[in-house]
C-alpha cells in the first residue's frame, strides 16, 4: 500500500470515513468551478468516485491519494495520478491532478501534494511522462502546474464538457534533470 509523507501531509489510500469530508469538498461550487462542467457532486456521487479511485489503484498500481493534514488528521481532499480517459486525444497518458477543500487553498498544500505524486509517478512507478490539464482561466491550477516544472504543450477542448483546456507535460528526463 502506497503511503507518501510530506512535511505537512500524508497521502494515502481511501477509507470509508473519508466519504463525508470529501462530499463536503465536492459540494462546494467554488471548488468545483473548474472541474468538468462545474457541477457539484453529492454524497452518493462522491462515494462512487472514491470506489472508482480505489479500483484504479488495484488495476493500475497508481491512483488518486486521499490527502490528510498530518497535524490534525483531517481530510483536505485528493491528489495523485489518473488516466485522463475523458481526453482520448491525449492517450496513452497519466495525469497529475488535485482537489482540496477551500479552507486549504493558498497555503501551498496542493503544490506540496502534487509534487509528491509526480515524484511517486516517476521514481516509484517508472512513468515516462506526466500531463496535467487545466481549464482555460484557472490561473491557480496553472501556477501549481508551473511550479511542478510542467510546460504547456497544447490547447484543446475537453469533450466531456466542451470547455477549453490547456495541457501541460513533464517527461521523466525533464524531471530527472530538474531534481539533480
Amino acid at each position: 500500500m502506497a503511503i507518501l509523507e510530506t512535511p505537512r501531509l500524508v497521502l494515502r489510500r481511501w477509507r470509508a470515513e473519508d466519504a463525508g469530508p470529501m462530499a463536503a469538498v465536492n459540494a462546494d461550487p467554488e471548488v468545483m468551478r473548474w472541474i468538468g462542467d462545474g457541477s457539484v457532486r453529492d454524497q452518493q456521487q462522491t462515494h462512487r468516485g472514491i470506489e472508482a479511485m480505489e479500483r484504479a489503484w488495484d488495476r493500475q498500481g497508481f491512483g488518486l491519494f486521499a490527502v490528510e493534514i498530518r497535524s490534525t488528521g483531517q481530510l483536505a481532499g485528493f491528489t495523485g495520478l489518473s488516466v485522463p480517459d475523458f481526453m482520448p486525444e491525449l492517450l496513452p497518458a497519466v495525469e497529475v491532478g488535485w482537489r482540496l477543500g477551500r479552507s486549504y487553498w493558498g497555503q501551498g498544500l496542493a503544490t506540496e501534494a502534487a509534487a509528491a505524486a509526480v515524484r511517486f509517478g516517476f521514481e516509484d512507478r517508472g512513468l515516462d511522462r506526466i500531463v496535467s490539464i487545466a481549464q482555460t482561466g484557472n490561473g491557480a491550477s496553472e501556477r501549481i502546474i508551473t511550479k511542478l516544472g510542467m510546460h504547456p504543450v497544447r490547447e484543446t477542448v475537453d469533450p466531456s464538457c466542451g470547455r477549453r483546456v490547456r495541457v501541460f507535460e513533464l517527461s521523466s528526463d525533464q524531471y530527472a534533470t530538474a531534481t539533480r
